[in-house]
């Protein structure tokens, strides 16, 4: 039994202005109130909707979740890899990101009592124990790309203000912001903000690409005399470089995690392919665009996060335009683990969807809890590459890769005796070989981000955690 499943059965006032459905109705729910849900029971006016995010809505939530802070670490992997290796390794990861989230949706068809990953958990593993572990892998994700977000808003308020104040200050700065944003309650409320950070983070990402073209050369190199960009097209790096690198590639798509608790809040959740295609595409171009740019032009000199290859005053315009979006990225990946253990606490209780004392000290609570919590990472480990690196190889790859082709497995390994179709054998093969493959990235990817932090805290003479030290250069 899926833990906690139980539905409460408070009376539900119809809207006037539109129908009510069952969420399981064949009508077309974009212009309807979905009244019954398998995870959060009755939908009624005394507390938050949770069924009510469009597709557009959906697509432009399931962009933000992928564009954000990744895409700023996509130049600096082109430098390691060279440019072609680089764009493969970008688009092959792209593509199996993109089959992995294929799935989600089709398993959440199929299992609509399924909320987070942690579900997913129990049904894979046929227990709790399974449960609990996706569930502290899925938080901590979660929570570290939040970290990264505040890390990301600490080098922007430290770029745009040439460094006014210690470093630990923006962070703790952006750790107050981003909880009161992340405290709205649904997703149907901050799909508007998705639409702002996307404005704010493609705005900085277009004004750094016309940037390094038409300045005469980028920040970090030498400004006087003649200089070399060192274009390599294919790299020889050594194997913790080019793994590491992949593991950042990875964490520029791992917005995958996130998407179950997105879907789950759908008003029609039979659209969620068309809104995941969407997203994915435009993903996938902008990284392979603005990684190929800002490579090209900046060379071996192009910095990580990559707005900071835009020297002096357009610098920092780019942080300027990119703030609000990394402001959302971090209210985004601070919103769902803390939505995850609200749900968690509060499944089958009537507190759930209403306004009562205890829905809200136990919302802000779990708010509170994942907003301190990558507080301390931000500040412990203040090497943007290194926890880019980290968080993809380390929670990304399971979260994303082997997990998913669980999933499929879970649903279709029964027909592997009667199913004799050649289709159906190369996607049995394709998700072993994702499971193989996921496991591989995890284990090396995770060596290598690990030297490469120890080898940024060595070159910083010990100075890091909680730092004053300006991290915009």
């Amino acid at each position: 039994m899926i833990f906690g499943l139980s539905h409460s059965h408070s009376s539900n006032k119809e809207k006037k202005e539109l129908p009510v459905l069952d969420s399981n109705s064949e009508t077309d729910l974009e212009t309807a109130t979905v009244k019954t849900d398998d995870v959060f029971g009755t939908i009624s006016e005394d507390g938050p909707n949770y069924r009510n995010v469009g597709w557009l809505g959906t697509t432009v939530l399931l962009i933000k979740s992928q564009i954000g802070v990744g895409v700023l670490s996509v130049p600096s992997t082109l430098a390691v890899l060279g440019i072609v290796p680089g764009i493969i390794c970008l688009w092959v990861i792209s593509g199996i990101i993109c089959y992995s989230d294929y799935v989600v949706g089709q398993f959440k068809r199929r299992h609509p009592q399924v909320y987070g990953i942690d579900d997913v958990g129990h049904l894979l593993f046929k227990g709790r124990l399974g449960r609990e572990v996706i569930a502290v892998m899925y938080w901590l994700f979660m929570t570290c790309v939040a970290a990264s977000g505040l890390l990301g808003i600490s080098i922007g308020l430290n770029a745009i203000s040439s460094h006014g104040t210690c470093t630990a200050v923006f962070v703790a700065v952006a750790t107050v912001i981003t909880f009161f944003l992340s405290c709205i309650q649904t997703l149907g409320k901050i799909s508007w903000l998705g639409w702002v950070g996307l404005v704010s983070i493609m705005s900085a990402l277009l004004t750094l690409t016309i940037a390094v073209g038409v300045e005469d050369r980028p920040a970090t190199a030498p400004q006087d005399g003649a200089w070399d960009k060192g274009l390599v097209i294919w790299g020889q790096p050594t194997f913790t470089e080019a793994i590491t690198a992949v593991s950042a590639l990875v964490f520029a798509f791992t917005g995958t995690p996130a998407f179950f608790g997105i879907v789950s809040e759908m008003r029609d959740q039979r659209k969620y392919t068309q809104s995941m295609l969407l997203s994915q595409s435009f993903v996938t171009a902008v990284d392979t665009v603005v990684g190929v740019v800002v490579y090209y032009y900046c060379g071996q000199f192009v910095a990580s996060p990559a707005l900071g290859s835009a020297g002096g005053t357009l610098k920092k315009i780019c942080y300027g335009l990119a703030l609000p979006g990394l402001f959302v990225t971090a209210m985004m990946f601070t919103h769902l683990p803390a939505k995850f253990l609200f749900v968690r606490l509060l499944r089958g209780s009537k507190h759930l969807t209403n306004n009562s004392t205890k829905h809200y000290a136990v919302w802000y609570s779990c708010v509170i809890g994942c907003v301190l919590f990558s507080y301390i990472i931000a500040s412990a480990i203040p090497v943007f590459d290194g926890i880019a690196s980290l968080v993809g190889a380390l929670f990304g790859t399971v979260l994303c890769i082997q997990l998913m082709a669980g999933m499929w497995l879970y649903d279709n390994w029964e027909k592997r005796t009667t199913n004799k179709t050649v289709l159906y054998k190369f996607l049995l093969f394709w998700n072993i070989f994702m499971i193989a493959l996921g496991s591989f990235l995890m284990v090396a990817g995770t060596y290598g981000a690990v030297i490469d932090i120890k080898d940024s805290y060595a070159a910083a003479e010990g100075a890091g955690a909680w730092s004053c030290r300006d991290n915009s250069s």
